[in-house]
């Protein structure tokens, strides 16, 4: 008679069993089958995102400056008697933006035109003196050196008397202060900074694989952030050297006309056709 197994053994057989047999099942479950649906958020690479395709799309960045700009100074030593500009205002050509007291220039130019007309007098007296054989050639010549040289300083002082006021070369804004009413400056001093009204111009840096398909006189779109608009420029010139530590070459554009909003300072990206 063959013996029965005792309900331990049996328990203990059960258990070993499912242990070994739990591995594979759990592998098998793990595995996900074929064309199953991934769960939101899952990571996954594709071909495409590997493209720079991303990169074309942001374009070049440029930065939008003025088509003149310049730093006026003083060429005196004087005293700022009057002072007609503020940040921001607009000006014309040739109209006087700051005027220096000059009394004393002005007193040099009356001194001189009296030297002038005593001089002129002794000159004419000479040439009579001469006439009668009362004077010889060499003071008639010294006479007219005298008249010479008081015509020369009236010119020298009124040169300075003109210095006396600064003018704006053309038609533009003021940007930057660096002076005030009733300051007392010194030669060669910086008094404003001004920018030139018209068309702005544009500065971007092109990969130097594009030079050979980029080519002044080409159009193309930019991009403005401050105004998040779109204005259309025109490349105006290239830069004859390529910069060896970038691999870029300077392209410098002019905006095809007067945008009203925009100003020098402003960046965007600009959409160049054969710049990737």
């Amino acid at each position: 008679m063959t013996p029965l197994i005792s309900r331990a053994a049996a328990g203990a057989l059960l258990t070993f069993a499912c242990a070994f047999a739990q591995p594979a099942a759990i592998g098998t479950a793990d595995r996900p089958a074929a064309g199953a649906a991934r769960a939101p958020g899952e990571s996954r690479v594709s071909a495409q995102a590997a493209t720079p395709a991303a990169a074309n799309d942001a374009g070049v960045r440029v930065l939008l400056i003025a088509l003149r700009e310049t730093t006026l100074s003083s060429t005196v030593a004087a005293r700022i008697s009057r002072f007609d500009v503020s940040l921001g205002r607009a000006f014309a050509a040739g109209q006087t933006l700051i005027t220096f007291d000059c009394d004393e220039p002005v007193a040099r130019v009356n001194m001189a035109k009296a030297e002038l007309a005593g001089a002129v007098e002794t000159h004419e007296a000479k040439v009579r003196m001469q006439g009668l054989d009362q004077a010889s050639d060499v003071e008639v010549a010294l006479a007219a050196s005298a008249v010479a040289k008081a015509r020369a300083q009236i010119a020298l002082y009124a040169a300075q008397v003109r210095q006396c006021s600064v003018s704006a070369p053309w038609a533009g804004r003021v940007s930057k202060l660096h002076v005030a009413r009733h300051m007392s400056v010194a030669p060669g001093q910086a008094l404003v900074d001004l920018v030139m009204d018209g068309p702005l111009r544009l500065k971007l840096n092109a990969p130097s694989s594009a030079l050979s398909k980029i080519k002044t006189g080409q159009t193309f779109e930019v991009k403005i952030d401050e105004t998040g608009k779109s204005y259309q420029a025109r490349i105006a010139a290239i830069n004859s050297r390529i910069d060896a530590v970038s691999q870029t070459v300077e392209v410098e554009a002019t905006m095809v006309a007067q945008y009203p909003g925009l100003l020098p300072g402003m960046s965007g990206t600009a959409k160049v056709a054969g710049v990737p």
